[in-house]
């Protein structure tokens, strides 16, 4: 019997990629969608409490919109690199197909080194950011400022893994298999 798995990747070739970095980051990526779901649906739960407040009992909880707000870029950021591993962004594969095997094949790891390094300017930037407002208290949650750019270093972070992840399935003549597998 074959591999169901086979034949249903990006372009249709290779096998699963079963090494540890996949594993792990399977395991990751598939926690972090279920984290990014919860965060969503406690968003719609904040804000439904807002309007409640403000519209029902005429007294708007101060600290809901600050909160959604912070909720949103962990949602978001962390969404957005499962995205990456699991090739759920917006991509020009249209092109790359009709390009010859090859060719198809360096340009999408130059396409993975440059989403790295995207990464790893997330991550620095976004920690020399946080570091530089960290004791500055985010207003009704009393929360430091930190917390808005601790996504930021985590997506990059995983970006990252999740690049070379690509990298080196690609190295290998093998297909990352989604998390939702």
């Amino acid at each position: 019997m074959t591999d169901p798995h086979v034949g249903d990747h990006e372009h249709g070739e290779g096998r699963p990629s079963r090494g540890p970095l996949s594993r792990i980051n399977a395991i990751i990526a598939r926690l972090g969608m279920y984290l990014s779901v919860a965060g969503l649906l406690v968003i719609v739960t904040i804000v439904f409490y807002q309007v409640f407040g403000r519209y029902v009992l005429n007294s708007s909880p101060t600290w809901t919109e600050n909160l959604a707000l912070v909720l949103i870029l962990y949602v978001t950021l962390i969404g957005a690199a499962v995205g990456v591993r699991d090739a759920g962004h917006i991509g020009m594969d249209s092109l790359l197909v009709m390009l010859p095997d090859a060719t198809r094949e360096k340009i999408e790891l130059v396409i993975h080194v440059l989403v790295a390094l995207f990464g790893i300017a997330m991550a620095y930037n976004g920690w020399i950011l946080g570091a530089s407002v960290g004791t500055v208290k985010i207003a009704n949650l009393g929360l430091p400022e930190l917390v808005r750019y601790i996504p930021l270093v985590v997506s990059g972070l995983l970006i990252v893994s999740f690049s070379i992840e690509h990298i080196i399935a690609l190295l290998r003549g093998e297909e990352v298999v989604p998390s939702w597998n």
